[in-house]
């Protein structure tokens, strides 16, 4: 199906900064786009505010002054629903309400064309519980944008049950036209991102309830070793932890309190206490004035080994190897006759993480984190059973410093911190692509469009390998007894 042609008007409804950073889209786009929203005065100052950002851009070189003038000429502000009959595409950007919504579109039923595309921006509702009441119900989808909609790629285009596949393909197509990059989804709760993305933070506020480690270390080592722009607890703290947690909340009712998606105590307290976060000028760090940077957790400088051995195949970590011996130790290797393989350095027994405890492998064992890429990041976590030898210890600590990076020492915790979100991560996304909802690259392009992951989960659990998500899973629900970490049928069938 065709994209929308440049010819056909865009109208926009809500003018608030998801509204007018659509209008500004498809403005930017070619459209002649039409903002209206019922607060008088809203949608020109809408406008404004966009031509003020658009000033600042030609200013800062981004744009030409003639383009940024083309574009605010083709954004017109109206007074009344009445005013949004030429459009051939009509955006909701309002209150996340059904009833709200519902009235909305049946009142623009009978206002557009009846070959109008109808599309609602809801981030948590049904489409198909939205559009019920439709008489053309075929017309009308999701278009979900991300903040802020003039800069992030991603939208997701929602079928609801009634949807017609044509107007998807040619919704898919538009956002295509416009510069982004378009996923299709059915219309289940979170649909991909606001779905998949729970884990991200789940898994942290578990480890925080449990003590393992504290916030500053565990968004070191995700952004660190797990090549994330933010940690989970400071992006909590930036969205607002009121409503991330209105999300998790309305995902884990949706999904009929799936263990997976609890919320958790921790985050509703901060609520409860108004630490909302950046906003409120405390959340899980401090942002007064004057505040201390929250202590990060990082070893202390220790000599490297002089040898170290290399005891079967390290997987996804084989690239360690290489790294021992650029760095100029002397590398010996023994074959195993387990299934994964391990480090000898001194007396300790170090191994990639396989989501059990340290103290399943021995006294001197050391678990070391999944990294997204060994060679580049710039710290690992290692978790050491609690009887580990401080020699031992130390050893496994100077190897990795000795490889240029610095070294976070925390609990022994099943599944540790990247390898844990990664693999739930992953695990979700399976899921949602088992349940039909989207494709396995829609998973992936979702993920690093809409939330700038650095890596889909799919793709990332490839690489690990489906065999070594499967087990960090199982044992993870061994040592939580907890069904919030099953494995995925899909993921299962991945190792048939």
């Amino acid at each position: 199906m065709a994209a929308l042609s440049i010819e056909q008007v865009v109208a926009v409804i809500g003018a608030g900064t998801m509204g007018a950073g659509i209008a500004q889209v498809a403005a930017q786009a070619g459209h002649s786009v039409l903002l209206y929203d019922a607060a008088p005065g809203s949608a020109e100052k809408a406008i404004a505010k966009v031509a003020n950002g658009l000033e600042r851009l030609v200013e800062r070189g981004k744009f030409s002054a003639e383009d940024v003038a083309a574009t605010l000429s083709r954004l017109t502000s109206v007074e009344g629903l009445e005013d949004l009959s030429p459009a051939g595409l009509v955006i909701e950007a309002i209150i996340e309400d059904l009833d709200i919504k519902q009235t909305l579109f049946k009142n623009l039923e009978n206002i557009c064309k009846a070959n109008t595309i109808l599309a609602s921006n809801t981030s948590s509702l049904s489409i198909t519980a939205i559009g019920e009441n439709l008489e053309r119900p075929e017309n009308f989808i999701g278009l979900h944008f991300f903040n802020p909609a003039q800069v992030m790629k991603l939208v997701e285009v929602v079928s609801g049950s009634a949807s017609a596949s044509s107007v998807a393909d040619s919704a898919f197509a538009t956002a295509e036209a416009w510069g982004k990059k378009p996923v299709h989804a059915a219309s289940t709760p979170g649909f991909i991102v606001n779905r998949v993305a729970r884990s991200f933070y789940g898994e942290a506020l578990r480890v925080l309830e449990e003590g393992a480690v504290d916030a500053a270390t565990y968004d070191a080592i995700m952004r660190e070793s797990g090549g994330f722009r933010m940690g989970p607890f400071e992006l909590m703290d930036l969205i607002g932890n009121d409503v991330n947690l209105a999300v998790t909340t309305s995902v884990y009712n949706a999904f009929e309190q799936a263990p997976r998606f609890k919320p958790s105590s921790i985050q509703q307290e901060l609520v409860a206490s108004g630490k909302l976060g950046r906003k409120s000028g405390c959340g899980f760090y401090d942002y007064s004035e004057g505040a201390a940077a929250a202590g990060v957790t990082t070893s202390a400088a220790t000599p490297p080994p002089e040898s170290v051995t290399i005891c079967g195949d390290l997987g996804c970590a084989s690239v360690l190897v290489e790294l021992i011996e650029k760095a100029g130790l002397r590398v010996q290797q023994k074959s195993s006759d387990s299934d994964h393989g391990y480090l000898e350095v001194g007396s300790a027994h170090l191994y990639l993480c396989d989501g059990g405890l340290a103290a399943n492998h021995g006294d001197n064992a050391i678990a070391f984190d999944l990294a997204l890429d060994y060679e580049k990041t710039t710290r690992i976590a290692l978790a050491p059973v609690a009887s580990c030898d401080p020699t031992a210890l130390a050893s496994a600590v100077g190897l990795f410093q000795g490889l240029g990076k610095s070294v976070s020492v925390i609990s022994d915790l099943a599944g540790m911190v990247v390898m844990r979100t990664v693999c739930m991560l992953a695990n979700e996304g399976a899921d949602a692509v088992d349940n039909q909802v989207c494709t396995e690259q829609a998973v992936d392009t979702a993920m690093c469009y809409g939330v700038n992951y650095p890596a889909g989960p799919l793709h990332w659990a490839g690489v690990i390998g489906y065999g070594m998500v499967e087990r960090v899973l199982d044992n993870m629900a061994a040592v939580y007894d907890d069904p919030r970490y099953r494995c995925s049928t899909w993921i299962r069938n991945k190792n048939l």
